[in-house]
């Protein structure tokens, strides 16, 4: 059934579906996020039930916040882009549909599943086999629908947010089914194809994947559209983002194997792991500056345009995460920081700052557009500014917190006594660390908060749009 918002020749529906549900899923998951930080800093917060304990609603917290929050995001940004730049109906409404309905089946199935400890045990990939196929179907006919739309188009040049959107969703099925092949033994359990060492190597080369390709190079095909929309301004050198494109995509795949230094992994792997981590590092920057210098010209605009400000920092984030990851992975770095809450900080200044932060830019960006309106155009220009510094102040709290935490605790575990005996319990580490657990709590509520004001925004702004649409319905 049409509505006054639908476009003549673009399929708007399904991006405001997936915007839509990119908040609720974003509060969902955040929320889970504030109560498992909240349970490290009150143990008590349990409550003794075995579908809340830390081990069970961990993995319902990160499946939530990268696939439900941030998948929902880059569905719903990349179908609005691969229209809008090739300047064409999406290939098939009927697969944009199922996609839709099919995401919001697998966020359920993993919300159901993971509380009652149904898992494979993998990190970022926990769902078990029924679930699995769900995905891979989904996904799959994702992959058709966007480069499907590509081969459609009516624009001969292919704009670049397209390539790294093309590349994110073809790697990560590769990844995703690779790292996912299983032998069921039942309707509800699996057992990897893998053993032992090669198990873990498959698995994070999965793991670092998903950060590489699902929450680096589907948001950098974010940034590349979004940021000169909002700048009003062209890309600042297309030559470095196609560099940039091709150098990432063809490094980032090697490097990881530094998440298992000092483990079983043959030496030689985990030392390329490290080097190819800081060789990253250059198309990384590469991006980044890409994305900071197209403000040339429009640096004034951040004193009025808060959705811009979310954009900016988004990227200053990127910077310093992917200066800190290659950092992270030289040796001698991490023997200090592997298994601390050092590691914690870094993946949520790249989370929160960098993933987080570049969707909300985009959705106050699009959600107006989906409802008739400019782009941009809120119900509140001084909410989304209160949501701003929310979550640039919560975030740094969050990451301030945890690096702090994780230096203290690395430099505890290794300090040893004259006569060889460690210097301290791992317990008191623990108690050492309970005022940055609580730091980290206040961090995360900040965010949360942010997050249902922007609900609160877009729900104003979704009712008076609808209201201007039937007066004007009246008046015709």
């Amino acid at each position: 059934m049409s509505t006054a918002f639908d476009h003549p020749e673009y399929n708007y529906k399904v991006v405001r579906q997936f915007a839509i549900m990119t908040v609720v899923w974003g509060i969902v998951g955040m929320a889970v996020g504030v109560l498992i930080a909240a349970q490290l800093a009150w143990p008590e917060l349990n409550f003794d039930t075995p579908w809340l304990s830390f081990g069970r609603i961990r993995p319902l917290h990160t499946n939530t916040v990268i696939f439900a929050f941030g998948g929902c995001a880059l569905f719903a940004t990349s179908y609005y882009i691969v229209q809008r730049t090739c300047r064409v109906r999406l290939f098939s409404d009927t697969l944009a549909s199922f996609t839709f309905w099919g995401w919001q089946a697998v966020i359920v199935a993993a919300a159901i599943t993971l509380p009652m400890g149904m898992t494979s045990t993998k990190e970022y990939a926990e769902l078990e086999w029924p679930i699995d196929i769900l995905v891979t179907l989904v996904w799959v006919s994702y992959c058709v629908n966007f480069l499907g739309t590509l081969a459609i188009r009516k624009e001969s040049h292919i704009y670049v947010a397209n390539w790294f959107f093309a590349a994110f969703m073809i790697m990560i099925a590769i990844l995703y089914v690779v790292n996912n092949l299983a032998v069921p033994v039942s309707l509800t359990k699996s057992y990897s194809v893998y053993a032992g060492t090669i198990d873990a190597m498959i698995q994070w080369w999965w793991g670092h994947n998903a950060v590489g390709f699902f929450l680096t190079a589907g948001f950098l095909g974010i940034m590349y559209y979004f940021v000169p929309k909002q700048a009003g301004r062209p890309v600042y050198s297309y030559r470095l983002s196609i560099v940039h494109f091709w150098a990432l995509i063809s490094i980032y795949v090697w490097a990881g194997a530094h998440h298992l230094h000092y483990s079983a992994l043959p030496d030689w792997a985990q030392t390329s792991g490290m080097v190819m981590s800081l060789i990253l590092l250059a198309p990384s920057w590469g991006g980044m500056i890409n994305g900071m210098m197209t403000l040339s010209g429009a640096w004034h605009k951040l004193r009025t345009d808060p959705i811009l400000r979310f954009l900016v920092v988004s990227l200053s984030f990127y910077g310093m995460s992917t200066f800190e990851g290659p950092m992270m992975a030289i040796k001698t770095v991490n023997a200090l920081s592997h298994n601390t809450d050092w590691t914690i900080g870094h993946v949520h200044s790249g989370a929160l700052g960098w993933v987080a932060m570049v969707s909300i830019g985009a959705l106050y960006h699009l959600i107006p557009i989906m409802f008739g309106r400019k782009a941009g155009e809120m119900y509140s220009t001084s909410l989304i500014n209160l949501h701003f510094w929310l979550a640039t102040i919560g975030t740094v709290l969050y990451i301030v917190a945890m690096w702090v935490n994780g230096i203290m605790q690395g430099l505890m575990w290794r300090a040893v006594n004259e006569d060889g005996t460690l210097t301290y319990s791992f317990v008191e580490s623990v108690e050492a660390s309970h005022g940055g657990y609580v730091v980290r709590v206040i961090g995360g509520a900040f965010f949360l908060t942010g997050m249902l004001i922007m609900l609160f925004n877009v729900y104003m702004t979704t009712r008076d749009a609808k209201r201007e649409a039937n007066a004007v319905a009246a008046q015709a």
